[in-house]
């Protein structure tokens, strides 16, 4: 993970929080929590690929020949 990617999460966190404030204060909360939704939504289509690259060396660590077994069944 990049440092990059940290500062672009906590711009867009910045500039969410302000547009949520703003929003909020003239009377529009429908569209404060579609910018927070929108904020979310972007910010995970960043992080899920470092999620999934997480999962798969926590799978090496654990069975370092491949998977074993199917659908939790042992040896199966």
């Amino acid at each position: 993970m990049s440092v990059s990617l940290i500062f672009k999460i906590a711009a867009v966190g910045i500039l969410v929080t302000i547009l949520n404030q703003v929003l909020k204060y003239s009377g529009r909360e429908e569209h404060a929590f579609l910018i927070s939704l929108a904020g979310l939504i972007l910010v995970l289509t960043w992080v899920i690929p470092y999620i999934y690259d997480l999962f798969l060396m926590a799978e090496a660590q654990i069975c370092p020949g491949g998977r074993r077994g199917g659908a939790g069944l042992p040896g199966g």
